[in-house]
């Protein structure tokens, strides 16, 4: 044994292959090269490359070779190795990214073209204990704010959305919501002033992980706070404020934006007039949590993530491609799918192959790829929690309005939040989850199930009962599967029982849509034709 910069190592060291030492055999000059390709072992190569070996700190740039060289196997195997065409791809894209100069850094700016910014140098206290001590938001608006100022619309946005909602003189690329935008459109500009942001916590424009901490003036990267859609809220009235807009005409949003547009009335009742929440929530439920629980682990394990410490660096693109596979099967339906693939394969003429090979494979590569490098990692973390805390029940805005309160005379004080050790301190349960007998099941949930309920839960009633004057319209599609159609009921009932006489309900059958939850971004007619109708 010797040491080496302090830690001891064994004089001589197994070679290894793929991260795992050698096989016992490896001594067997014979079999050793059995284990290189063919030109390799005719230049009497020594052993195999470490290819997919990981720096603990940073993505290596990839070697050409991993791409090049056919895989190692014997001269004499039964069948030939299969190729991994997608596996080459994602490698020769990591390999290009390394390129890139490390001046800028390979991250790509996140823009959709030019948008106005409004910048806060009042600090913004977060719910759950942490501080921007200064924040931008990006924003764009369409039509006139008329006179008294009571003609403003604020369009919320899902959650990889940016404020380019429509196109404008300055930015004539068509938005996420292009025709539901304009005069005589469902959002008439003729009669209406909207505005549409950037959330904070985003990477089009707003303070997010990728911005700069004014304290050092690095990236926030993963020391960016912990959000929740009420900060998201707040901020954006912050820029109503600066608008000098006292009263909203109506706040109006779909997906994430239909949860924070029921939030905005439930913060501020006496700054909302009416609202719009389409194929939203009024709290997170159970599968849609899980989904973006599995998105985002699958994120955290690209080792190109670096906890969140990526700028600057090859950006986990391929983490990011296959949380956004798994968010697209959510985004739509099987009936949908059903009839655009079936089971129609991309090329019947070929074997099959491990890499994408049916028409809907192909369809969620694309999706994955092309969204991969158009969105930070970090922020898809950050605000996709964000949606996972989100509960308009009264218990727990009492919590989080205590932690506030508690948290603001702790700011104001000067004393840092995060130190009482609890901020940023999670420990994983002692013990894990265990499977309970059908019998007991029932018993471990703290309120009854949402559809095996006859009304709605009384503390979510007590919830929403700032909205009990407010006309509200909520909409919801039979065939979506990510916000079921029993989630917009949920909300529906739950105003009703508040004492709110003013709510439409309207769910869109599978007769109507089989687009799922992105029903909200194709269906003019019927989505927008119910909001233009319900706006007046």
């Amino acid at each position: 044994m010797f040491a080496r910069h302090g830690v001891a190592t064994a004089a001589r060291k197994a070679p290894t292959i793929v991260g795992k030492p050698y096989p016992r055999y490896w001594k067997n000059p014979q079999a050793r090269q059995l284990h290189l390709s063919p030109s390799r072992r005719a230049q009497g190569s020594p052993g195999p490359r470490n290819f997919h070996a990981t720096s603990s700190r940073k993505a290596q740039p990839v070697s050409a070779h991993a791409v090049d060289d056919p895989p190692l196997q014997p001269p004499d195997s039964s069948n030939p190795a299969l190729s991994f065409p997608c596996l080459d791809a994602q490698e020769a894209k990591t390999a290009s990214l390394s390129k890139r100069s490390l001046s800028s850094g390979p991250e790509p700016s996140y823009v959709t073209g030019i948008h106005r910014s409004w910048h806060s140098q009042d600090a913004l206290l977060l719910d759950w204990g942490g501080v921007l001590p200064e924040f931008n938001i990006a924003y764009e608006n369409w039509g006139q704010l008329n006179e008294d100022k009571s003609n403003a619309i604020l369009l919320h946005t899902g959650l990889s959305a940016s404020s380019h909602a429509h196109s404008t003189e300055a930015n004539s690329k068509p938005g996420w919501w292009e025709s539901f935008i304009g005069p005589g459109a469902p959002l008439d500009t003729n009669k209406y002033f909207i505005i549409c942001t950037n959330i904070i916590g985003g990477c089009y424009g707003s303070t997010g992980p990728s911005s700069l901490d004014p304290a050092d003036g690095l990236n926030y990267a993963t020391r960016f706070p912990i959000l929740t859609m009420e900060d998201m809220v707040r901020a954006q009235f912050r820029l109503l404020d600066a608008f000098g807009i006292k009263k909203l005409y109506a706040s109006v949003g779909s997906s994430m934006g239909g949860m924070q547009s029921l939030a905005a009335g439930v913060i501020f009742p006496q700054r909302v007039g009416k609202v719009v929440s389409v194929s939203g929530c009024a709290r997170s439920h159970p599968y849609s949590i899980a989904m973006r629980h599995t998105q985002r682990q699958v994120l955290m394990m690209d080792p190109n993530w670096s906890r969140g410490f990526y700028y600057n660096s090859i950006p986990p693109h391929a983490g990011m491609k296959l949380a956004r596979e798994i968010a697209t099967v959510t985004y739509r339906s099987g009936p949908e799918w059903e009839q655009r693939f079936g089971r129609r394969r991309a090329d019947p003429s070929r074997p099959p192959a491990l890499c994408p090979d049916f028409l809907i494979e192909t369809y969620l590569d694309h999706a994955g790829e092309k969204f991969c490098l158009e969105y930070d990692a970090n922020s898809l973390l950050y605000v996709s929690k964000a949606m996972d805390l989100f509960d308009l029940g009264r218990e727990h805005q009492l919590q989080m309005s205590g932690l506030r309160q508690q948290n603001n005379s702790r700011y104001s004080s000067g004393e840092k939040v995060e130190g009482d050790g609890r901020y940023c301190s999670l420990a994983l349960p002692d013990k894990p989850y265990e499977e309970q007998a059908a019998e007991t099941a029932s018993q471990s949930f703290s309120e009854p199930v949402a559809f095996t309920s006859t009304r709605p839960p009384d503390d979510l009633v007590a919830g929403l009962a700032p909205l009990r004057s407010h006309p509200t319209l909520v909409m919801g599609v039979a065939s979506d599967i990510l916000f079921p159609a029993w989630q917009q009921r949920e909300i529906a009932e739950t105003l009703r029982a508040a004492g709110n006489r003013s709510v439409t309900h309207v769910e869109l059958g599978e007769d109507t849509s089989l687009f799922g939850h992105d029903t909200f971004l194709l269906d003019l007619e019927h989505i927008g034709g119910n909001i233009k109708c319900f706006l007046g």
